[in-house]
């Protein structure tokens, strides 16, 4: 059962008042009502789980962000961290929820089509991203909540979901009309509460730095500004933390990376779909082929091979082993059966209706520019401390340790790759 706090939010900024010109967003928080800490757990530490969408594993250096490159310096910095494939947002974000690649966990794209269920899954179908059926896996806020360790969430991909039964303590359904001085304010908060109720795990996403890069590419003023909107956004919040004299730790994260596009000259799918025989859903950068019946799916693979030069074209049955995105990794059958993917940036798909962004992402988690960003400080992780890339899937374990959250269900990531880091 839920109880619905209503905050009244003040609106100042001029993206704010530009938003009142879009449908209303609900603004509301949502509080699970009767749940409370265990007292054994009163004393656990605090994680706040920072995703800023698309923050290139280089944008920190590259724009300046002087907070962040100091906390990271005097704290854990990775390299960069490695997206699971396809790099996308909705896929990634679940997988660093979960600690399972995105054919484990069923969110392959952020846009697909489920056969069994007959429906499509989009990013924007709000039906289907509040319909549980499309989850697997433990969200590492349902593994809190369920050992009695009261989670919130300032957004993420699956929060706003009944996922096993369990959304988090606190929540909001995903909107961006609350301004960033409020969300940081409703932080401190959450961490004013008694021990009784208050959150040790927060997820807190920010999505300037992915809408600035998509609209004017990756080197443009506007994705600098982006960039020091999140850098200020994380001072002010880590200051807030400071405050509170509470033992929080930070890890600051992204998704995956961005690239900039050719928007003149997109690839053009050499076949003509046929609605008949196929359901074919997608992006700029991965294309599902779903055949009605399979007697049709090797005919037009031959076609698209044949024709490829900008894109590569596979079977569903066989994938590059290291995406982890095949037949025997596809658990809910949500892979087309011929997906197609530029080979690499600047170029991507054209589509009816739809041009080119100037920054794209989703193609191979191998590139540079697909790389993600992984930061983390704070009283459980040493200091001035450098890793090298490692796979995203790999965070759940270790936010799973410092909170003393048993991990018993078998997940894709491993302890021992972060272990290192911790004191």
């Amino acid at each position: 059962m839920i109880q619905i706090f209503k905050c009244r939010i003040v609106l100042f900024s001029l993206g704010v008042l530009l938003s009142l010109h879009l449908p209303a967003q609900d603004t509301t928080q949502y509080r699970v009502k009767g749940r409370t800490n265990l007292p054994s757990q009163y004393q656990k530490p605090y994680m706040i789980l920072v995703s800023a969408d698309g923050f290139r594993y280089d944008f920190a250096e590259k724009y300046n962000a002087a907070f962040l490159q100091q906390m990271s310096a005097g704290g854990v910095k990775a390299t960069s961290m490695k997206p699971s494939y396809p790099s996308l947002t909705f896929p990634n974000h679940y997988s660093i929820a979960t600690g399972l690649y995105p054919a484990h966990h069923g969110l392959v794209d952020n846009n697909m089509y489920d056969r069994k269920m007959n429906q499509f899954y989009s990013i924007r179908n709000r039906k289907a991203v509040t319909d549980p059926a499309w989850y697997g896996g433990t969200p590492i806020w349902v593994l809190a909540e369920n050992n009695r360790l009261m989670s919130a969430s300032f957004y993420w991909v699956g929060s706003e979901t009944e996922i096993k039964g369990v959304r988090p303590s606190y929540y909001f359904n995903y909107n961006e009309a609350i301004p960033i001085d409020r969300r940081i304010e409703i932080v401190k908060e959450w961490l004013q509460m008694p021990d009784s109720t208050r959150p040790h795990l927060i997820t807190f996403y920010m999505p300037e730095v992915d809408h600035a890069a998509h609209r004017y590419g990756t080197n443009a003023p506007e994705t600098r500004e982006a960039v020091q909107f999140v850098d200020d956004a994380m001072r002010k919040l880590y200051i807030m933390t400071q405050e509170s004299g509470l033992p929080v730790n930070f890890i600051f994260l992204s998704d995956h990376g961005m690239a900039d596009m050719d928007t003149d000259n997109p690839i053009k799918i050499p076949v003509k779909i046929d609605t008949a025989k196929f359901i074919v859903t997608g992006g700029a950068t991965t294309v599902h082929w779903y055949a009605k019946e399979k007697r049709d799916v090797k005919p037009l693979y031959k076609l698209l091979k044949k024709n490829a030069q900008e894109y590569h074209a596979y079977l569903v049955k066989k994938m590059p082993k290291r995406w982890h995105y095949s037949t025997s990794d596809d658990r809910f059958e949500r892979i087309g059966d011929i997906l197609l993917t530029p080979v690499a940036p600047p170029k991507g798909f054209g589509t009816p209706g739809r041009k080119l962004s100037k920054g794209e992402h989703g193609f191979d988690n191998d590139l540079p520019e697909m790389q993600a960003t992984f930061y983390a400080w704070g009283p459980a992780f040493k200091e001035r401390y450098t890793i090298d890339n490692f796979e995203n899937v790999n965070v759940y374990p270790l936010i799973a340790k410092i909170l003393g959250l048993p991990v018993t269900e078998k997940i894709d990531g491993n302890l021992k790759v972060l272990e290192k880091i911790l004191k």
